[in-house]
């Protein structure tokens, strides 16, 4: 990542452990479900084959121990790619004048679910920008048509931070879940990646409000964004130590050629599978996905993944001729496996590893 690179190994490697207090810090989280920030910073920053080994099997057993081998997967409908955000790491940000914008209707959405529904898909997520000609009433609609046809199955909201009342909105409306990853708990990093129109602050209270209000709630991050150190990483958990959120959602960044990141270096396949362990362990009932991003850099990312201790799967209700639009980053995998038509082939890759596909809602704590 350029500049942010190399200041960033020379934390990473001032701060290195040996590898058998690394092994004890990791036995610490498990048992005391979180470390004190320089511990944690440090055994971050430790990143290593050895490390990534132990953390990566004892994730998988408490994994297997709370979810058994199945694979929870959600069908992703990615609705609109309008945003009125700036944010300088995402190809569909306002400022991205290339970027070919589009927006699903609401009987569009209507079919995504249909076919998700025939292809055994029993969670939905709709995903989009912030897009302000979706407004509450709008979703409201939305959400109510999906919860008639469907009432069985769960539907998820990902569209950004809204104010308490449209959250509450969404809930009476049908909604059970909220996905608003939070990219980072420090300030100065969050100003590294948005513009001074966005606030840490409030999207955090975004967070807040939607566990107060009953939705199972997911934050996140990605792993390597420019600027970012063991040491922002370790508030990240500390953050979702506190926050104890349903799911978290992590992956590499990936750069947008048309965005202001389009020259830095994208995350670490590597760190971001030794964060998935190390977040299966300092929260055993997490809902962890293996995410698209995951695919993108490596072809075997979501079974990676898995074997980190991920699961949960997203692959692609959206109609094909608009997939290649929402592009969040460089190379997105959209087609083939991560088709949602490919249910087959996705059902093979994760039987690869030992694992198989449940079909069910998916809900936290085991709950089907």
């Amino acid at each position: 990542m350029g500049q942010y690179q190399e200041k960033d190994m020379d934390v990473l490697e001032a701060s290195r452990l040996p590898v058998g207090e690394g092994r004890r810090l990791i036995d610490r989280l498990e048992q005391e479900r979180g470390l004190p920030k320089p511990k944690m910073a440090a055994l971050i920053a430790s990143n290593c084959s050895e490390l990534r080994e132990y953390a990566g099997a004892k994730a998988r057993a408490i994994a297997d121990a709370r979810y058994g081998k199945g694979i929870f997967i959600r069908g992703l409908i990615e609705f609109t790619n309008y945003c009125k955000n700036d944010c300088y790491y995402c190809g569909i940000r306002r400022g991205n004048a290339k970027a070919k914008r589009y927006r699903l209707s609401v009987e569009d959405v209507m079919a995504c679910c249909k076919e998700g529904e025939r292809l055994g898909f029993r969670t939905f997520v709709l995903q989009g920008g912030e897009d302000p000609y979706y407004t509450d009433g709008r979703m409201v609609e939305l959400i109510r048509r999906i919860r008639a046809a469907y009432p069985e199955c769960a539907i998820t909201l990902s569209i950004g931070e809204r104010e308490r009342e449209s959250y509450e909105r969404f809930w009476e409306a049908g909604a059970d879940r909220y996905l608003l990853r939070h990219e980072t708990a420090d300030e100065s990093h969050y100003r590294v990646l948005h513009p001074y129109n966005l606030s840490l602050a409030h999207r955090m209270q975004c967070l807040k409000n939607l566990k107060e209000i009953g939705f199972q709630t997911g934050c996140g991050f990605m792993v390597g964004s420019p600027g970012q150190t063991a040491r922002h990483l370790a508030e990240d958990f500390a953050f979702i130590g506190q926050l104890r959120p349903e799911m978290v959602g992590i992956g590499p960044f990936i750069p947008h050629h048309d965005t202001p990141f389009a020259n830095e270096a994208r995350g670490s396949l590597e760190l971001t599978l030794y964060l998935l362990s190390l977040l299966r362990i300092q929260q055993p009932d997490l809902l962890l996905p293996a995410t698209t991003a995951l695919a993108t850099i490596h072809p075997r990312g979501r079974e990676l993944g898995i074997e980190a201790g991920a699961n949960v799967v997203m692959p692609n209700l959206s109609p094909t001729g608009v997939r290649d639009k929402y592009s969040l980053y460089d190379g997105k995998a959209c087609t083939g496996d991560e088709a949602a038509e490919c249910r087959n082939c996705l059902e093979r890759r994760i039987e690869s590893v030992g694992y198989h596909v449940v079909v069910g809602r998916g809900d936290h704590r085991g709950r089907i």
